[in-house]
């Protein structure tokens, strides 16, 4: 075997883009929640038929 120098640089500069890459993650998933969760429920009902007659459904 030999005696290399362990060059950990190459090893640091993963773990740091690992974390980027996952605290990004872990802040769009909480951005898109936050958005899901705000929005209102309310769905937009059809007004009565002008003509008065009663609606044609399948």
């Amino acid at each position: 075997m030999t005696d290399k120098p362990k060059n950990n640089t190459a090893r640091n500069a993963a773990i740091a883009a690992a974390g980027a890459i996952g605290s990004a993650a872990i802040a769009a998933a909480l951005l898109y929640a936050g958005k899901r969760k705000k929005k209102p429920n309310n769905q937009a009902q059809s007004g009565p038929i002008p003509s008065g007659e009663p609606p044609q459904t399948d």
